[in-house]
């Protein structure tokens, strides 16, 4: 097994992400574009890696962290490409090869003023164990970030069995812990995953929980979702929520779970956070040497920063949960840890992948003092 040191693992999804450039024309709705039998004009074409392993894993190696990077790809060209941009960036490469599975791919259709869509493809991620972690590195570390278990077929069959033995062995280690989710298709087999009871069954074992608003009203409030895309009647369903009815419910409930922090993505609008009382909080684990009395009882909302521009939304909630945990790897207090995670989402919008608009803390504290305006 490797020797090499990491401050934070990142696991789970990765995959390769293919962005075409659609037309710099604002849109309300899907059907005002994407209509059958439409030839739509497009610009060039980015492809770059995507998923948690590359967005949130990349850019906290960018703002400065110490980061191994473990998931699964296939012995295929996509899965060289995917090899290939990790080494270029200098993360310590813990990627497990599959000889038999491909290398997971997205298409990403992120037309203006719109949430993307995605077609995609699990590929190898499908098959993502415990035994593709290497445990010589993460024992290191001070925290342990794995993302997209709605898009890994291992890790939620039999109940998210492989998801709780995982995030177990990691506490154990006294390793702090994060989880992200990703979108459900309700018509695909982990739309028809009881996702409430998998919560239940890993929360206690999750220090920082940092899934999108939508994603989570789908796993466990399904009436609430439904009664939000009603509302929205096809917008944006974050344009409509109302923080106090919509979003600390669900955030109140994820602490019940056992979750010691929550983080929710709202999208454009911003991110709230949600954290436990002490006693729970000093449950977080021992190697991040984590401030528990100062983070108590957190009920915040921050809105987003005003972008210079907006190319693309590919990875912002990603780039968000990087600089953020970033910051709590470094001590910062929890005000700022929401100052610099909007802010490094709002600089992330303003290229067409997840990486290239990334600013340091050092730029970003410059253009917060002289008055970055929020949404």
């Amino acid at each position: 097994m490797s020797e090499a040191k990491a401050s934070v693992v990142v696991a789970g999804h990765i995959c390769l992400d293919i962005t075409p450039d659609f037309p710099n024309i604002k849109i309300d709705k899907v059907d005002d574009m994407l209509v059958p039998g439409r030839l739509i004009q497009m610009g060039s074409v980015d492809v770059h890696i995507g998923g948690c392993v590359s967005n949130t894993g990349l850019a906290l190696k960018i703002l400065g962290a110490n980061v191994s990077l473990m998931g699964k790809i296939g012995n295929d060209d996509f899965g060289s490409i995917v090899s290939d941009q990790i080494k270029s960036h200098n993360a310590i490469n813990s990627m497990s090869i599959s000889g038999e599975e491909d290398t997971s791919y997205s298409v990403v259709i992120a037309p203006r003023g719109i949430d993307r869509i995605f077609l995609h493809h699990s590929g190898a991620n499908n098959y993502f164990y415990e035994q593709d972690l290497d445990f010589d590195i993460i024992k290191d570390a001070r925290l342990f970030h794995l993302g997209y278990p709605p898009l890994m077929k291992s890790l939620y069959a039999d109940g998210g069995s492989e998801l709780l033995k995982i995030l177990q062995r990691v506490k154990s280690l006294g390793v702090a812990t994060s989880l992200d989710m990703a979108a459900v298709d309700e018509n695909d087999e982990a739309g028809k995953v009881d996702w409430e009871a998998i919560l239940e069954k890993v929360l206690p074992y999750v220090d920082f929980f940092v899934p999108s608003i939508e994603e989570l009203a789908y796993m466990i409030d399904r009436p609430r979702y439904r009664e939000w895309i009603a509302r929205a009647d096809g917008r944006d369903v974050t344009s409509i929520l109302s923080v106090e009815e919509d979003i600390v419910p669900l955030a109140q409930k994820l602490l019940a779970m056992g979750c010691k922090i929550v983080l929710l993505k709202c999208g454009v609008p911003g991110l709230f956070l949600a954290s436990s009382d002490q006693e729970t909080l000093e449950k977080i684990g021992e190697r991040l040497e984590f401030n528990a009395g100062a983070w108590t009882g957190i009920r915040h909302f921050e809105p987003s920063f005003k972008p210079d521009k907006v190319l693309s939304g590919t990875g912002a909630g990603d780039t968000s949960i990087a600089a953020f945990l970033y910051a709590i790897l470094n001590n910062y207090c929890w005000e700022d840890c929401m100052k610099y995670a909007t802010a490094t989402g709002a600089s992330c919008v303003t290229a067409y992948d997840s990486l290239s608009g990334l600013k340091s803390f050092e730029e970003l504290k410059k253009k917060m003092e002289q008055g970055w305006e929020k949404v």
